[in-house]
């Protein structure tokens, strides 16, 4: 009876991937990449990024991801630092939607709603590990996941990967990729980090200057969910087509204390095109972002407080700004949004390509 009894524990611990509870200190591990002055520390816990260290304008070396301090506070965590969210990234209304015919019902986890992915989500298990090479023109490392039919309410066996690369001069990819084993599901995976690029001690990003390539939003009610309609950004505080500071007009927006609100690219979908750029002019270190998706999540860590992160530091709202290429939110109760529905033989495909610099871009001073 106890054999019985712990083969079944055992079993339902691999069906599940891995519960918080029982992952262990020893299970956590950290793959280092290094070229030129770029280096970038990722985690199997929730195929994270937990560092990118990049030189200001006289060579200083400085990490502009926040993070925590010590891996195990992930795991007590319900942060998303610089996780990989999923199955389904973002919101979903009600934690419910039908598919084929099929009523699914998620877990709820922001009040009636599911939120990138439910209460554990990709974000808060253990990947495994299946390439890493530490050196080399092209550093990389590689996880997969095998999320089972009902994780979180969601139909049919996934399996995801995602690839961190760095490349040529001050460059990274993160390559994400989902197939649907046995029945058709949404997916939408997307990395939440979150970035400073004057160094991720450094204060807060609203005095960062970006730029994000979209004409219009989808518009969002109180709990920030889409309602199907979009809205133009001209004349509104969403207005980033040329670069503005981060705070400039946030204050506008005091009912969700900052940004949060999916822009939708001014591009076909499917093709790679550029997302947002960023710019800190102390340090003058400049990030760009290209992307095959057709939206993105500008976030400005709005309800950020006391946040005991690294080296001692501690994050207060505003103290770091997410730009999360992605799907639409919502978009499998919305049929008027591009499709995140992966049928079995498909593959679902999210590039996000990004460029490091230490000079100001065009357009920006």
């Amino acid at each position: 009876m106890i054999k019985i009894l712990l083969v079944f524990c055992f079993l339902s611990t691999a069906a599940s991937g891995f519960s918080q509870a029982s992952i262990k200190k020893q299970d956590l591990e950290v793959f280092d990449l290094k070229k030129g002055d770029v280096s970038l520390k990722v985690t199997n816990y929730g195929a994270k990024i937990i560092s990118l260290v990049l030189p200001d304008k006289n060579g200083k070396l400085d990490d502009v991801i926040l993070d925590y301090g010590l891996l195990e506070d992930y795991v007590n965590s319900t942060s998303h630092f610089g996780a990989t969210a999923g199955r389904v990234a973002n919101r979903i209304k009600g934690a419910e939607f039908t598919l084929n015919g099929i009523h699914y019902k998620l877990t709820a986890n922001s009040g009636n709603n599911t939120l990138h992915g439910g209460k554990i989500g990709f974000g808060h298990v253990l990947w495994k590990v299946n390439k890493y090479q530490k050196e080399g023109p092209s550093p990389t490392v590689s996880f997969t996941y095998q999320s089972f039919d009902g994780e979180e309410g969601f139909p049919g066996d996934l399996l995801a990967t995602v690839s961190y690369t760095l490349y040529g001069k001050n460059q990274m990819s993160i390559i994400m990729k989902a197939k649907a084993l046995n029945k058709a599901t949404p997916v939408n995976l997307v990395n939440h980090a979150f970035w400073n690029l004057g160094g991720h001690n450094s204060g807060t990003i609203l005095n960062e200057q970006v730029q994000i390539f979209a004409s219009k939003i989808t518009v969002v009610d109180s709990k920030l969910i889409p309602t199907g309609e979009f809205a133009s950004v001209k004349g509104t505080p969403f207005d980033f087509l040329k670069p503005n500071t981060v705070g400039s007009r946030i204050n506008q927006l005091s009912e969700t204390k900052g940004y949060d609100h999916n822009f939708v690219i001014d591009a076909e979908k499917g093709n790679i095109r550029p997302a947002a750029i960023v710019f800190d002019k102390m340090s003058e270190r400049a990030m760009k972002i290209w992307t095959n998706a057709p939206g993105v999540q500008f976030y400005t860590g709005n309800y950020l407080e006391n946040v005991k992160g690294k080296d001692g530091a501690v994050y207060q709202a505003h103290a770091g700004l997410c730009l999360e290429t992605q799907a639409f939110p919502d978009s499998v109760n919305h049929p008027n949004f591009p499709s995140t529905i992966v049928n079995p033989g498909e593959e679902y495909k999210h590039y996000m390509f990004f460029k490091f610099s230490t000079k100001a871009p065009h357009g920006f001073s």
